[in-house]
């Protein structure tokens, strides 16, 4: 398939700048696999769609305050956004300024510490930091990483309403958004139904920032992410299975790394990087049903979800959210795809 069979076109005003006061008050579109069916609801009714000994797995990577704003020794302005820290000393980035810095020059974070640029790695940028601590300098100079089509800084209600209530282990450079929605009600609704819950990590990477940058899918090459499925989480998925109950995916990052798991057939824990993609044609192996946010145009995510839900489904699906002017991204509203 080509880029282009993937594009729409979004009024910019539906792009959400700014989270719901209440992480529950997002609106729900609820559609099926292969279907044109949709039904408007709101997301604190999202149990009335799950039944009891399914399995919602929720992805429990969290957010590190990964932008950076320095500049060059030459005064020169330049941001940058952590992609993945390699070792001690080691990380690659994305890099924003008017002139791409000359190999060795120093980039001054803060009156006392600096990173020097060492080039390019792949389609980031690689640094070192002599100080050593890398994580610790992101902590205390670096922001929460809001993507860019958030045109603001990020400020204090980020630093809570961009992590998922059940963030635990950092690493991530973007949030997994589907689950941003959930909040402690939600989740005490799903126990009482008997709806069961595991988790997975996925440390989402800047890559899932960086456009496609051919038209024929085929010659794409999908960034890397970091993933961990437990031996617990596997084991509950098998019990669900065996049961009759369904394995719902709370985002693309979760559906993602339970694909990943079972790329040689069996689904077993595993850890990693991934570099899956998956577009219209995979045929999925574990996840029958996912909640999700609405995603870019012709983004990887977008043929993610068109893979699962049906090109001309998606299609449809989305000019009914634009029309219904339903938020847009990160800090949107959310879908869930029923099984057929």
């Amino acid at each position: 398939m080509q880029k282009s069979d993937f594009s729409f076109h979004l009024p910019e005003e539906l792009i959400a700048q700014t989270p719901l006061p209440v992480r529950s008050a997002s609106r729900l579109l609820v559609c099926h696999r292969n279907s044109l069916a949709t039904e408007d609801r709101q997301f604190s009714d999202i149990s009335s769609f799950l039944k009891a000994g399914d399995l919602l797995v929720f992805n429990n990577t969290r957010v590190i305050p990964a932008r950076l704003y320095g500049k060059k020794d030459t005064g020169g302005r330049v941001e940058i956004l952590l992609e993945k820290i390699l070792d001690d000393k080691r990380f690659v980035a994305m890099l924003r300024c008017s002139k791409t810095p000359q190999i060795g020059q120093k980039i001054l974070i803060a009156d006392d510490q600096a990173v020097s640029y060492e080039g390019r790695k792949g389609g980031f940028f690689q640094f070192r930091y002599e100080e050593g601590g890398l994580h610790q300098l992101f902590i205390e100079h670096g922001r929460m990483p809001l993507p860019p089509y958030i045109q603001r800084m990020a400020d204090e209600q980020d630093e809570d309403r961009y992590q998922t209530i059940f963030a635990r282990k950092p690493g991530a450079v973007a949030a997994p958004t589907a689950s941003l929605h959930f909040d402690e009600a939600i989740l005490q609704g799903l126990q009482q139904k008997g709806i069961n819950t595991a988790e997975i990590t996925l440390h989402v990477g800047a890559g899932t920032f960086q456009p496609v940058r051919v038209d024929d899918l085929s010659q794409h090459i999908m960034h890397a992410e970091t993933y961990d499925l437990s031996e617990e989480t596997v084991e509950k998925i098998l019990q669900t299975k065996a049961t009759g109950g369904r394995v719902f995916a709370a985002g693309t990052t979760s559906l993602r790394a339970l694909e990943a798991a079972s790329e040689e057939g069996e689904l077993k824990p595993m850890s990693g990087d991934t570099r899956l993609f998956i577009t219209p044609g995979y045929r999925f192996r574990v996840v029958d049903g996912l909640i999700t946010n609405f995603h870019l145009s012709e983004s990887t995510l977008l043929m993610l979800v068109s893979a699962f839900a049906g090109v001309e489904e998606i299609r449809h699906i989305y000019r009914h959210a634009i029309d219904e002017k339903y938020r847009f991204f990160s800090y949107g509203d959310a879908m869930i795809i029923l099984p057929e």
